[in-house]
């Protein structure tokens, strides 16, 4: 399930790099999207931090912390806020904005809007961002399984 994670947010973020380079974008534009795909890709890796062993114990590289335990209750707290924050932005807002026809703020969805063009551009726009409104909700599943392993890791006796 984590390593499905990057692959929901994947199709979003390869969608929008068209866009950056697009005709009348200006260089801040274009790197902005460009930036926001990237990130959104490192935010959605960071779920496998919640199986692998470097979201036990902080990698060499990390100054100060290398070697040391990863604290489950701070992990698990940044881990239940994106949760929450993803489910409400993309799954919630996502399909309630879809639903009613307007922006995620509300406002009236433009003509060119993907989603109302119609044809072969709205079905592309919504096999890539369909998957992203996964994201929050693997998450959450993730960080209560994360949250009971270590949990139950730390609570058992150390052996010998």
């Amino acid at each position: 399930m984590a390593y499905a994670v990057p692959l929901a947010v994947l199709p979003s973020s390869i969608w929008r790099l068209p866009a950056a380079f697009g005709d009348g974008r200006g260089l801040g534009e274009r790197m902005y999207v460009v930036f926001l795909s990237v990130l959104s890709e490192v935010f959605a890796f960071a779920a496998i931090g919640l199986i692998a062993h470097w979201g036990e114990v902080f990698p060499r590289w990390i100054p100060f912390l290398r070697d040391r335990r990863v604290p489950r209750r701070v992990a698990v707290l940044l881990a239940t806020i994106g949760a929450a924050s993803l489910t409400l932005l993309f799954t919630l807002l996502f399909v309630v904005s879809e639903i009613r026809g307007t922006t995620v703020r509300g406002g009236a969805l433009p003509a060119d809007h993907p989603s109302r063009v119609g044809g072969w551009e709205t079905a592309w726009f919504y096999l890539c961002y369909a998957p992203l409104t996964l994201w929050g909700p693997l998450l959450g599943v993730l960080t209560v399984a994360y949250g009971k392993r270590r949990s139950a890791a730390e609570r058992a006796p150390a052996t010998a």
